[in-house]
């Protein structure tokens, strides 16, 4: 199936999507900061990322943002998964060039029915 990059600096988030995506067929890399996030991206170049907002050092705006500043990068459709749930923090990682916004904690179902939507397009 698809390769995706977690971005998520909460081990029991990460262990939570993993599970989900690697049952459903994916493969699965970790970052655990938004720097992190960032340099895998661009090494590994994956076929989705899920990016935490909240972390230490670059939150994920701002490595939104750069991976969509990268040209070896921008295409990578990021899935902002975050406890923010503020409309105004849905049009700020809109605008950063996150494609969805999903609000934790989220379910399998919405989850999965989000990643396979960009997964096909």
């Amino acid at each position: 199936m698809a390769h995706i990059l977690i971005v998520d600096d909460s081990p029991t988030e990460r262990h939570f999507f993993t599970s989900i995506l690697e049952k459903n067929g994916h493969t699965v890399s970790i970052a655990t900061d938004g720097e992190e996030g960032v340099d895998k991206a661009k090494e590994l170049n994956p076929d989705l990322i899920l990016m935490d907002v909240v972390m230490p050092g670059m939150n994920g705006f701002q490595a939104t943002r750069r991976l969509n500043q990268n040209t070896a990068t921008k295409k990578i459709p990021i899935v902002i998964v975050s406890t923010k749930d503020q409309e105004t923090d849905k049009v700020w990682a809109k605008r950063q060039g996150a494609i969805e916004y999903l609000t934790k904690p989220t379910q399998e179902k919405p989850l999965m029915n989000c990643v396979n939507q960009l997964l096909s397009a």
